[in-house]
């Protein structure tokens, strides 16, 4: 089904959109537009109310207030059957009693669709499951599977399709590939998808827009590249991959640049890149943005760099890259990404370093709440646990 031969379909509007559970908000007075044909990613942590998002827009969960429309057309009242909205679940929910063919068939058939054979087999060849039509689920692999539930709920010509965490139950390689293939699926048909998931590599890999969420809101919307290289909180920086962030103070200005004072260093952020208005300020640089120098080679950094120096505690060597931990000399660990261009050419667990980073990769973020908002509790438990061993441990 080429992108042409769609059926036009008009923007998913939510407005107000709140679901309480007792006092509790799980979707709070959420207000946004999903425009038609694009493929949008609403990002979260479990509990921050995609899924309530997601089941409201399905009509699998009814709103304390606001409205759902497409288009023109409110739908906020109508049952999940009467609207045109399909959704592919993580489990995928296919018959097993039924082979692919009649799978893929089963919403034509339900509405007395009399000739399904070419629409079923048009829509087998989008997937590319066509020689696997009279298999059973059960001889198929995960993401052949998940292919099938995408299958039988675009073949209803859904104006959007909302897919809920549905590459969940694949392995990593799979998860990937099919990935790939979510997104080719979607440009052909056209079709709007609402993907919800957990997953910062999927939501940046496949989607058009991503939408951060936290406590039934919105945190950041944008193109994922965006949200990733300026990221407008600390929960955004801090969820979204990774961030260094340094907790520091407003200083003064140098032509287009504003100071940041922290830890006896001083830090240069472009205004344009800073979102603060307080006095209370967290430098944020990413770190593959970082590099790492021998500490008898600072003499080689551009005056202008951001710089600190520090000892590396760890190395690990990923293939395309290595990852250092870089302890500072307030004992704060920087993660520093370098990527294998040069074989053996590391630093080693011991060595004095220097790091340094450009200010035009340097972002700046509201201090006032600190610097681990958007971590997950267990990392900030394990951090704690590292720090007291080091602590205890005796001294050489």
């Amino acid at each position: 089904m080429a992108n042409n031969e769609a059926r036009p379909v008009e923007d998913l509007h939510l407005r107000n959109l709140t679901k309480k559970f007792g006092d509790v908000a799980a979707v709070d007075d959420l207000t946004l537009t999903i425009p038609a044909g694009s493929f949008f990613a609403l990002l979260g942590a479990s509990g921050c109310g995609k899924t309530t998002t997601l089941r409201m827009v399905a009509g699998l969960e009814d709103p304390t207030g606001g409205t759902i429309s497409i288009g023109d057309k409110d739908i906020t009242a109508l049952r999940a059957f009467e609207r045109p909205v399909n959704t592919v679940f993580q489990s995928y929910a296919l018959f097993p009693h039924l082979d692919i063919f009649e799978n893929v068939a089963f919403g034509l058939r339900r509405r007395g669709v009399k000739d399904v054979k070419a629409t079923v087999e048009q829509m087998l060849d989008l997937v590319e499951l066509a020689p696997m039509a009279r298999r059973k689920p059960t001889q198929l692999s995960g993401g052949q599977q998940q292919r099938v539930a995408v299958a039988r709920a675009l073949i209803n010509k859904p104006d959007v399709l909302l897919l809920d965490e549905p590459l969940g139950a694949l392995d990593l390689k799979l998860r990937r590939q099919m990935q790939i293939e979510l997104k080719r699926i979607q440009t052909e048909v056209g079709t709007t998808f609402v993907h919800v998931t957990h997953d910062q590599e999927e939501a940046m890999t496949m989607a058009d827009t991503v939408a951060v969420m936290n406590s039934g809101r919105i945190e950041q919307l944008g193109h994922p590249a965006d949200i990733y290289e300026l990221p407008r909180t600390v929960f955004v920086a801090n969820f979204l991959g990774q961030s260094n962030l340094i907790a520091g103070t407003r200083g003064g200005n140098s032509g287009d640049d504003l100071l940041v004072e922290a830890n006896g260093l001083t830090f240069a952020i472009p205004a344009d890149r800073c979102f603060v208005d307080g006095s209370s300020v967290i430098v944020g640089v990413r770190p593959e943005k970082i590099t790492i120098l021998d500490a008898v080679d600072a003499d080689r950094i551009p005056d202008h760099h951001n710089r600190l120096s520090g000892r590396v505690t760890d190395v690990s060597y990923m293939g395309v890259s290595t990852q250092y931990l870089v302890q500072s000399a307030w004992d704060q660990e920087f993660i520093v990404f370098e990527q294998n261009v040069v074989v053996g050419d590391r630093s080693d667990v011991g060595d004095d370093v220097v790091i340094h980073w450009s200010p035009r990769h340097t972002f700046g973020l509201d201090g006032s709440a600190g610097a681990s908002v958007g971590v997950d509790p267990e990392v900030l438990a394990l951090e704690a646990v590292n720090a007291s061993l080091v602590s205890d441990a005796p001294e050489a």
